[in-house]
């Protein structure tokens, strides 16, 4: 505690202030009985390959709504919400329009192979993206990419590499923390087992329609949701960039005996994936956090890493709480604020892979049982409970609420730390609790039943305040603009897919000069 004093003491109050957030949100577009749209992305939205703001994610159906970098919590949902407003006013306002869905965990599916995969044009890039995707697909099954969450892109100014990475470790060890206060996703669909070996439990009267965990916090980031065997197979180390990239580097430049089984093309020469590797690309790397750096056009995000460092680091575990408008509340983000600042600050001993294996058990167990009284993690070689170890965590976390309502003026932080303890203190109070109790008292169970509900007030919400004709305006230029921008792309490609393929590909683009890293 004292060196994590002395470190807060080291930021000033300019560096706090210079904190800076921004958020990128996926939402499937649901029929109002709740039922997957297979409908094409939107034409008033623009592009889904070059719109900045409005995009796809996995599918088709899979909205992604991303947000400029902000200096406070509530100017970035201020633009969330205005980026929801031009998305439901696009989709109309009549009673049979489709819906975005709240839950994080996907509504009703149809078959696997039913579920539209992305689609971005004729252009060698727009079709790199719907290969990977397709070879996401194959990979992992269409369902489990359905998942939606909400990414939270957060940096400081003055942080160097080896700052950024004690930062992760940090995160990696204690993320169970934001997996219980902030997981909404107990509870799912049968549609989206169907076929698949789980542990989940039927709801009662439902019929066997909703499956779920009595303790559940989030089965997005449990064995369910994002994960893979083929991944468990990597130990990336994050005790430094070099050893971070490195890992990376050889998952993306090895090939994985059943991706090779699968084929780059079918014998029809349709493509399956991009390639073999044990990652297609830098994207495919599943975690609850990432270093990131913005990337030039053409750009190998491994790359821009190696060369000019980390820029920001982007949380990954966040569900969409499906009882605020646009999926997280400003509280919610100053609370990762506070935390990610004690992830820095804190020690951060090298991580090693007995560690790394541990964590991954620990995340498992609080995705699926998170709330269960006395629940035991692992940690340095021991146990503790989950209580007792977060409380310990938020009970760190005071001081550093005070630096940041210092800097910024007001309580808020400290308001934010205050709700967070209260959670842990009651846990029938987190949201994930919330879901199961009104799935419950309000729809006999049924998660879909809740969801759909949510999801129509939700919808009104947003369709009921101002749309100004200046904010139309400027969303129908911007998509415009991206349409112009996806017609110039496809004019000015030169080389036929594959070679490019190839090209893009060609291991050399991971690497950096030698001067440049010696630089």
């Amino acid at each position: 505690m004292t060196a994590l004093i002395r470190r807060l003491r080291a930021l000033s109050p300019a560096q706090l202030a210079g904190m800076r957030r921004g958020l990128e949100k996926e939402s499937l577009r649901a029929l109002p009985n709740g039922t997957l749209a297979l409908t094409p992305h939107p034409a008033a939205l623009g592009s889904a390959l070059t719109h900045p703001h409005i995009t796809t994610d996995y599918s088709e159906s899979q909205v992604e709504l991303i947000t400029g970098v902000h200096a406070s919590a509530e100017g970035c949902l201020d633009e969330l919400t205005q980026l929801h407003q031009a998305v439901y006013h696009a989709l109309g306002t009549g009673p049979e329009a489709e819906r975005l869905w709240v839950g994080s965990m996907p509504c009703d599916l149809p078959t696997d192979e039913t579920i539209p995969l992305g689609r971005y044009g004729s252009s060698n890039i727009g079709r790199a993206k719907s290969v990977y995707r397709m070879g996401l697909g194959h990979r992992y099954g269409r369902r489990m990419q359905t998942i939606s969450g909400i990414h939270y892109n957060w940096s400081l100014p003055g942080l160097d590499n080896d700052q950024h990475f004690a930062l992760i470790r940090n995160f990696r060890r204690h993320a169970f923390v934001l997996l219980t206060l902030f997981g909404a996703s107990p509870a799912a669909c049968a549609s989206f087992v169907a076929g698949r070996q789980h542990t989940l439990l039927p709801v009662p009267g439902t019929g066997g329609h909703t499956m779920h965990m009595p303790h559940a916090t989030s089965l997005r980031m449990g064995r369910l949701g994002y994960q893979s065997d083929a991944q468990a197979s990597l130990a990336v180390s994050y005790n430094s960039l070099e050893s971070y990239a490195n890992s990376l580097h050889g998952a993306l430049t090895t090939p994985y005996p059943l991706y090779e089984a699968v084929g780059v093309r079918n014998p029809g020469g349709d493509y399956n994936q991009l390639n073999t590797s044990l990652l297609q690309i830098e994207n495919e790397f599943y975690g609850v956090i990432r270093p990131k750096r913005v990337i030039r056009s053409g750009e190998r995000p491994l790359h821009a890493l190696r060369e000019r460092g980390v820029e920001y680091i982007e949380v990954r575990c966040m569900d969409l709480d499906p009882f605020v408008p646009v999926g997280i509340e400003a509280q919610t983000m100053r609370f990762i604020d506070i935390f990610l600042l004690h992830c820095l600050l804190a020690d951060s001993p090298p991580d090693s892979p007995d560690e790394i294996a541990a964590l991954g058990r620990n995340q498992h167990r609080t995705a699926a049982r998170g709330r269960e009284p006395g629940l035991l993690l692992e940690r340095d070689g021991d146990v503790i409970t989950l209580t007792d170890w977060a409380a310990e965590l938020l009970a760190e976390c005071g001081p550093i609420a005070d630096a940041l309502d210092a800097a910024h003026g007001g309580e808020a932080y400290r308001q934010a730390l205050q709700a967070a303890k209260d959670g842990l203190a009651a846990p029938d109070t987190l949201p994930s609790a919330r879901v199961l109790a009104q799935m419950q008292s309000g729809f006999d169970g049924s998660f879909n039943a809740f969801a759909r509900a949510q999801s129509e007030a939700t919808r009104a919400t947003l369709l009921a305040l101002p749309y100004p004709e200046p904010l139309a305006l400027r969303m129908a230029a911007a998509a415009e603009t991206s349409r112009a921008e996806q017609r110039r792309i496809e004019a000015a490609d030169t080389l036929p897919f594959e070679p490019w393929r190839q090209a893009y590909l060609d291991p050399a683009t991971l690497d950096v000069l030698p001067q440049a890293r010696a630089a």
